[in-house]
């Protein structure tokens, strides 16, 4: 089994990149996918989060309001460091089952937003980086999320900068051009995990 920590700031393109390398073949385990998962309804999660933030961070519907509790973590390093101990256990719990139940062969690729801010980077056989110039993200945060610029630029800025990124990457996958370039790249990127898979 090779394991690929694949990471990229937001509006990077990373989870372009990440569905990409799914089609080719790639088992991939989603750390933001599952962190939503790990607080819907019900869960113990929501429970713990609501216990720490207060209830106004809920929808009407019992549903976690993101953008109210990202407003609240992004602007405050303590709470994020109080939602990261609830969360981030619980999905360390869910990623570990599904990664047991992968084949022997398996490329496993974890999608893993802050994987350069939370040093994880020694986890994983192989790192790749997503990489677009900070300009670019806050364009297209911009114009397919609709994200003011403000808070654009301070999600960036509450992650990892290019260069500490770029320092941890085994391979950098170039997004700065077309939908055809970046397929291209990610070709070119599963064919080196191919390799080094030992399945090239």
């Amino acid at each position: 089994m090779l394991k690929a920590g694949l990471t990229g700031g937001i509006g990077s393109g990373k989870s372009e990149v990440s569905r990409r390398l799914a089609a080719k073949g790639a088992v991939v385990i989603d750390a933001d996918k599952i962190a939503r998962e790990v607080v819907e309804p019900g869960t113990a999660g929501l429970a713990r989060v609501v216990a720490a933030f207060g209830e106004e961070i809920l929808h009407p519907d019992g549903t976690l309001n993101r953008e109210k509790l990202g407003a609240i973590v992004f602007a405050d390093p303590d709470r994020l460091a109080t939602l990261n101990a609830i969360v981030h256990p619980l999905v360390g719990e869910r990623v570990a089952a599904l990664q047991h139940r992968a084949a022997d062969d398996a490329i496993v690729v974890y999608d893993v937003p802050l994987l350069a801010e939370n040093k994880l980077a020694p986890m994983y056989d192989v790192v790749i980086v997503v990489d677009a110039a900070d300009d670019l993200r806050i364009r297209r945060l911009a114009e397919h999320r609709g994200m003011p610029e403000a808070d654009a630029r301070a999600r960036i800025a509450a992650q990892a900068t290019r260069e500490d990124r770029l320092a941890v990457a085994d391979i950098v996958v170039p997004n700065d051009g077309s939908l055809d370039e970046l397929a291209a790249r990610v070709e070119d990127t599963w064919q080196e995990l191919r390799r080094r898979a030992g399945r090239g």
